[in-house]
Protein backbone atom coordinates (compact mmCIF):
# COMPACT_ATOMS: atom_id res chain seq x y z
CA UNK A 1 0.00 0.00 0.00
CA UNK A 2 1.55 3.23 -1.23
CA UNK A 3 0.30 7.00 0.32
CA UNK A 4 0.74 10.25 -0.87
CA UNK A 5 1.43 12.30 1.53
CA UNK A 6 0.58 15.93 0.68
CA UNK A 7 0.78 19.01 3.47
CA UNK A 8 0.16 21.94 2.44
CA UNK A 9 1.46 24.70 4.82
CA UNK A 10 1.18 28.76 3.96
CA UNK A 11 4.13 29.26 2.13
CA UNK A 12 5.00 25.53 0.45
CA UNK A 13 2.67 22.82 -0.49
CA UNK A 14 4.87 19.35 -0.28
CA UNK A 15 4.32 15.98 -1.13
CA UNK A 16 5.57 12.56 -1.68
CA UNK A 17 4.81 8.81 -1.49
CA UNK A 18 6.03 6.58 1.19
CA UNK A 19 5.52 3.03 1.81
CA UNK A 20 3.48 1.70 4.86
CA UNK A 21 7.15 1.09 6.68
CA UNK A 22 7.93 5.11 5.62
CA UNK A 23 10.22 4.97 3.24
CA UNK A 24 10.10 7.18 0.63
CA UNK A 25 9.49 6.16 -2.97
CA UNK A 26 9.90 9.23 -4.73
CA UNK A 27 11.17 12.62 -4.24
CA UNK A 28 9.37 15.43 -2.24
CA UNK A 29 7.91 17.76 -4.52
CA UNK A 30 7.58 21.55 -3.04
CA UNK A 31 5.84 24.27 -4.87
CA UNK A 32 4.82 27.84 -3.40
CA UNK A 33 1.56 28.11 -1.39
CA UNK A 34 -0.18 30.29 -4.46
CA UNK A 35 -1.24 33.84 -3.32
CA UNK A 36 -3.92 34.26 -3.00
CA UNK A 37 -4.20 31.01 -1.96
CA UNK A 38 -7.74 30.86 -2.70
CA UNK A 39 -9.62 27.15 -2.45
CA UNK A 40 -9.37 26.55 -6.39
CA UNK A 41 -5.66 27.65 -6.35
CA UNK A 42 -4.71 25.71 -3.30
CA UNK A 43 -6.32 22.62 -4.72
CA UNK A 44 -4.90 23.10 -8.22
CA UNK A 45 -1.35 23.51 -6.91
CA UNK A 46 -1.68 20.46 -4.36
CA UNK A 47 -3.16 18.34 -7.65
CA UNK A 48 -0.11 19.62 -9.78
CA UNK A 49 2.21 18.13 -6.34
CA UNK A 50 0.38 14.75 -6.46
CA UNK A 51 0.66 13.97 -10.20
CA UNK A 52 4.29 14.48 -10.38
CA UNK A 53 4.21 11.12 -8.35
CA UNK A 54 3.02 8.52 -10.82
CA UNK A 55 2.15 5.21 -8.76
CA UNK A 56 -0.20 5.78 -5.12
CA UNK A 57 -3.12 4.01 -3.93
CA UNK A 58 -4.41 6.08 -1.52
CA UNK A 59 -4.12 10.51 -0.62
CA UNK A 60 -3.43 11.36 2.81
CA UNK A 61 -3.33 15.67 3.13
CA UNK A 62 -3.03 17.67 6.09
CA UNK A 63 -3.97 21.07 6.07
CA UNK A 64 -3.70 24.07 7.83
CA UNK A 65 -6.87 24.93 9.80
CA UNK A 66 -10.26 22.84 11.21
CA UNK A 67 -11.36 19.90 9.21
CA UNK A 68 -13.90 17.76 9.79
CA UNK A 69 -14.91 14.90 8.00
CA UNK A 70 -12.70 16.01 5.05
CA UNK A 71 -14.50 19.39 4.60
CA UNK A 72 -12.33 22.79 5.72
CA UNK A 73 -14.13 24.61 8.30
CA UNK A 74 -11.52 27.35 8.83
CA UNK A 75 -7.85 28.66 7.38
CA UNK A 76 -7.33 31.59 9.17
CA UNK A 77 -3.58 31.63 7.00
CA UNK A 78 -5.04 31.03 3.85
CA UNK A 79 -7.05 33.52 1.22
CA UNK A 80 -11.02 33.25 -0.26
CA UNK A 81 -14.15 31.67 1.72
CA UNK A 82 -12.89 28.18 2.49
CA UNK A 83 -15.94 27.43 4.83
CA UNK A 84 -17.49 23.80 3.75
CA UNK A 85 -14.70 23.62 1.16
CA UNK A 86 -14.98 20.18 0.39
CA UNK A 87 -11.05 19.48 -0.26
CA UNK A 88 -10.91 15.40 0.13
CA UNK A 89 -14.17 15.10 -1.99
CA UNK A 90 -11.82 17.16 -4.60
CA UNK A 91 -9.36 15.35 -4.12
CA UNK A 92 -10.77 12.00 -4.70
CA UNK A 93 -12.66 13.23 -7.73
CA UNK A 94 -9.64 14.73 -9.02
CA UNK A 95 -6.97 11.78 -8.49
CA UNK A 96 -9.53 8.77 -8.24
CA UNK A 97 -8.02 7.72 -5.29
CA UNK A 98 -9.34 7.34 -1.95
CA UNK A 99 -8.72 10.46 0.22
CA UNK A 100 -8.22 11.47 3.83
CA UNK A 101 -7.73 15.61 4.86
CA UNK A 102 -7.47 16.65 8.37
CA UNK A 103 -5.61 19.59 10.19
CA UNK A 104 -1.84 19.39 9.10
CA UNK A 105 -0.79 19.88 13.34
CA UNK A 106 -2.61 16.56 13.94
CA UNK A 107 -1.00 14.65 10.98
CA UNK A 108 2.06 16.08 12.08
CA UNK A 109 1.60 14.39 15.77
CA UNK A 110 0.54 11.16 14.27
CA UNK A 111 4.07 10.19 13.12
CA UNK A 112 5.83 11.25 16.48
CA UNK A 113 3.64 10.36 19.41
CA UNK A 114 4.37 7.28 21.93
CA UNK A 115 0.53 6.65 22.63
CA UNK A 116 0.91 7.10 26.05
CA UNK A 117 -0.69 9.51 28.63
CA UNK A 118 -0.71 13.18 27.66
CA UNK A 119 1.53 13.80 24.41
CA UNK A 120 1.27 17.87 22.78
CA UNK A 121 2.57 18.96 19.87
CA UNK A 122 2.94 22.44 17.89
CA UNK A 123 4.06 23.12 14.46
CA UNK A 124 6.07 26.67 14.14
CA UNK A 125 5.49 28.33 10.92
CA UNK A 126 3.30 30.81 9.09
CA UNK A 127 0.89 30.41 12.20
CA UNK A 128 0.82 28.22 15.47
CA UNK A 129 -0.86 24.86 14.85
CA UNK A 130 -0.91 22.34 17.70
CA UNK A 131 -2.43 18.82 18.19
CA UNK A 132 -3.30 17.10 21.08
CA UNK A 133 -3.41 13.29 21.97
CA UNK A 134 -4.66 11.54 24.88
CA UNK A 135 -3.30 7.67 24.99
CA UNK A 136 -2.64 7.66 21.12
CA UNK A 137 -5.90 9.37 20.58
CA UNK A 138 -6.11 12.73 18.97
CA UNK A 139 -7.71 15.39 19.82
CA UNK A 140 -8.73 16.64 16.77
CA UNK A 141 -9.04 20.30 15.55
CA UNK A 142 -7.27 21.70 18.93
CA UNK A 143 -6.23 25.22 17.34
CA UNK A 144 -5.07 26.20 20.66
CA UNK A 145 -2.69 29.34 19.05
CA UNK A 146 -5.63 31.20 18.82
CA UNK A 147 -5.95 30.75 22.98
CA UNK A 148 -4.87 34.08 24.41
CA UNK A 149 -1.38 34.52 25.59
CA UNK A 150 -2.38 38.10 27.26
CA UNK A 151 -4.81 41.09 27.08
CA UNK A 152 -3.51 41.67 23.52
CA UNK A 153 -2.06 38.74 21.95
CA UNK A 154 -2.56 35.12 21.11
CA UNK A 155 0.16 32.51 21.41
CA UNK A 156 0.01 32.52 17.42
CA UNK A 157 0.69 36.11 17.32
CA UNK A 158 3.56 35.91 19.23
CA UNK A 159 5.67 32.99 17.88
CA UNK A 160 4.07 33.13 13.71
CA UNK A 161 6.17 33.74 11.08
CA UNK A 162 5.46 37.36 10.95
CA UNK A 163 6.49 38.06 14.51
CA UNK A 164 9.62 36.34 13.73
CA UNK A 165 10.63 38.64 11.24
CA UNK A 166 9.81 41.50 13.16
CA UNK A 167 11.90 40.84 16.46
CA UNK A 168 14.50 38.71 14.77
CA UNK A 169 15.56 35.02 15.56
CA UNK A 170 17.08 35.57 19.29
CA UNK A 171 13.77 36.92 21.18
CA UNK A 172 11.51 34.63 19.28
CA UNK A 173 13.26 31.82 20.20
CA UNK A 174 12.82 32.95 24.06
CA UNK A 175 9.18 33.45 23.09
CA UNK A 176 8.91 29.73 22.03
CA UNK A 177 10.98 28.40 24.93
CA UNK A 178 8.14 30.62 27.69
CA UNK A 179 5.27 28.59 25.88
CA UNK A 180 5.99 24.56 27.20
CA UNK A 181 6.41 26.13 30.67
CA UNK A 182 3.01 27.40 30.58
CA UNK A 183 1.04 25.04 29.17
CA UNK A 184 2.84 21.85 31.77
CA UNK A 185 0.94 22.96 34.66
CA UNK A 186 -2.38 23.19 32.16
CA UNK A 187 -1.98 20.17 30.06
CA UNK A 188 0.29 18.10 32.65
CA UNK A 189 1.83 16.58 28.99
CA UNK A 190 3.97 13.54 29.37
CA UNK A 191 5.93 14.80 26.37
CA UNK A 192 5.24 17.94 24.27
CA UNK A 193 7.07 17.84 20.45
CA UNK A 194 7.81 21.17 19.19
CA UNK A 195 7.66 20.67 14.98
CA UNK A 196 7.01 23.03 11.34
CA UNK A 197 9.35 24.75 9.60
CA UNK A 198 10.40 27.05 12.14
CA UNK A 199 11.58 24.18 14.62
CA UNK A 200 14.67 23.60 12.86
CA UNK A 201 15.79 27.60 14.32
CA UNK A 202 15.59 26.15 17.60
CA UNK A 203 18.31 23.85 19.92
CA UNK A 204 17.33 21.26 21.78
CA UNK A 205 19.82 21.80 24.95
CA UNK A 206 17.25 24.92 25.53
CA UNK A 207 14.34 23.15 26.12
CA UNK A 208 13.81 20.48 29.12
CA UNK A 209 14.18 16.59 28.46
CA UNK A 210 10.51 16.03 28.01
CA UNK A 211 10.67 18.93 24.80
CA UNK A 212 11.63 17.51 22.04
CA UNK A 213 11.79 18.72 18.73
CA UNK A 214 10.96 17.17 15.43
CA UNK A 215 12.01 16.97 11.90
CA UNK A 216 9.22 18.46 9.57
CA UNK A 217 8.94 15.58 7.84
CA UNK A 218 6.52 14.40 10.30
CA UNK A 219 3.74 16.79 8.59
CA UNK A 220 4.16 13.85 5.56
CA UNK A 221 4.76 10.68 7.50
CA UNK A 222 1.79 11.56 9.89
CA UNK A 223 -0.15 10.60 6.68
CA UNK A 224 0.58 6.90 6.75
CA UNK A 225 -0.75 7.07 10.22
CA UNK A 226 -3.53 9.38 9.33
CA UNK A 227 -5.34 6.05 7.96
CA UNK A 228 -6.08 4.23 10.90
CA UNK A 229 -5.85 6.93 13.85
CA UNK A 230 -9.08 7.72 16.25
Amino acid sequence: MLTLCIDVGGTGIKGNVFAETGEAKGERIRLETPRPATPEAVLQTALTVARGHQDFDRVSCGFPGVVENGVVMTAPNLDGDWGGFELQAALETHLGKPARVANDADVQGLAVIEGKGVEFVLTLGTGLGSGLYVNGHCVWNLEFGHHPWNEKETYEDRVDEAARKEIGNKKWAKRVLAIPARLAPIFNYRRLYLGGGNASRLTQADFPPNVQLIDNTAGMLGGLKLWSAT
